[in-house]
């Protein structure tokens, strides 16, 4: 194999491939990255036998072959050269051999015959646009769980139905779910599937250049896959699927109260320093104004307010505590000029949406963020 390249090109597909490097390999090989040389492009490759990277770059071909080089180690020298002009790679026996300008890297390879065959990518079930994808995987991703005891919930729930993508995420304290449009370029017009949350929020950032993705639904393997013109990934999809959450959407509410959600935010972090660990921050909703409060009179306090125009069937004032960190985590995702909270009762989870700055709801489409609230002692 010899060859010649764009390092930055290079640089950024070594490290778009390497999202799928596992922490501990369940076998040596798979600490390797695939370069495999051919019809005039390099594809970098990474497989873990539940996630594949695949990126593409073109490349002036001297001679075709395939190689595994350790990927942690490729990817650092390929950051410290993307700056060359162009960068050469050779395999010299069982080495490979990268020469930029006056640097000159020698690595080991690894068995190439041990490194398995990556998931073929099912027929493309719709397309959607990169951007559109990666912010909804974004912004639904953060309701996602991290107990590995309970692997659904640490998924993301995906729905097709007609020309709309929902993608949906719970950890059982908090509830995200968002909707974007796409095309179905099959005859699957409805489907589901559950998807690892991490892996999808790589493989959506990995693409969200990319005008048009296509994104194929698990095949009979349970193999999920997304698809750019230059970037591929699949993932094993999780079994089961999430609760409807149609049943927990609050549809009737006791109050609303409007609030700038960059105040808002800043408010909460400074009130936030003083809740120790799964200690609350108190909401204080009332005519014209929302107080926030946190600790207790045997430790540090802290007091702020912010503008708030609140509305309520009973006039009087309504207050309910959430977990700092889940109520930063809504206001970061819902990222809009302000913020609306629908309270049913203080027991009752709060529904977060956005408000455009021309003081509007955002459409049905944007995203829902179902909080939790703590319940306070009397």
């Amino acid at each position: 194999m010899k060859l010649c390249l764009e390092p930055a090109l290079f640089a950024a597909a070594v490290a778009d491939a390497a999202r799928a490097l596992p922490a501990r390999p369940p076998a040596p090989v798979l600490a390797g990255l695939k370069l495999e040389a051919a019809a005039g492009q390099l594809t970098v490759a990474a497989f873990n036998y539940e996630v594949s990277a695949q990126a593409a770059l073109p490349a002036d071909i001297a001679t075709a072959g395939s190689v595994v080089v350790p990927g942690r180690l490729l990817s650092d020298i390929t950051r410290t050269v993307k700056g060359h002009d162009l960068l050469d790679l050779e395999l010299e026996g069982s080495r490979l051999v990268l020469t930029s300008g006056s640097t000159r890297y020698t690595m080991n390879t690894l068995p190439l015959e041990e490194y398995p065959s990556l998931p073929k990518l099912g027929e493309a079930s719709g397309t959607a646009a990169g951007a559109d994808l990666a912010q909804a995987v974004a912004q639904v991703a953060v309701a996602s769980g991290n107990d590995d005891t309970l692997p659904i919930l640490t998924g993301i729930h995906l729905t097709v139905a007609g020309t709309k993508l929902t993608l949906a995420a719970t950890d059982r304290y908090r509830f995200a779910v968002r909707s974007i449009t796409w095309t179905p370029t099959s005859d699957t017009t409805e489907g589901q599937a559950l998807i690892p949350a991490k892996a999808l929020l790589d493989s959506a950032k990995m693409l969200a250049a990319a005008e048009q993705i296509d994104l194929s639904l698990p095949t009979s393997q349970g193999v999920f896959g997304v698809a750019g013109p230059t970037r591929s990934t699949t993932m094993r999809a999780l079994d089961g699927k999430l609760p409807a959450y149609q049943s927990l959407w609050p549809t009737e509410f006791e109050a609303t109260a409007i609030v700038n959600s960059g105040d808002l935010t800043a408010a909460v972090k400074r009130v936030a320093l003083v809740a120790e660990r799964n200690q609350p921050i108190h909401l204080h909703f009332s005519q014209g104004a929302l107080s926030l409060t946190a600790g207790n009179s045997d430790e540090a306090q802290a007091r702020d307010h912010v503008d708030a125009d609140f509305t309520t069937e009973t006039g009087a004032p309504l207050t309910v505590a959430f977990n700092p960190a889940f109520l930063l985590d809504g206001l970061d995702a819902l990222n809009t000029d302000s913020i609306k909270f629908a309270i049913v009762s203080p027991t009752k989870p709060a529904l977060l949406t956005g408000i455009t700055a021309n003081g509007d709801d955002e459409d049905d489409d944007a995203l829902n963020y179902l909080l939790m609230p703590i319940r306070i002692s009397n």
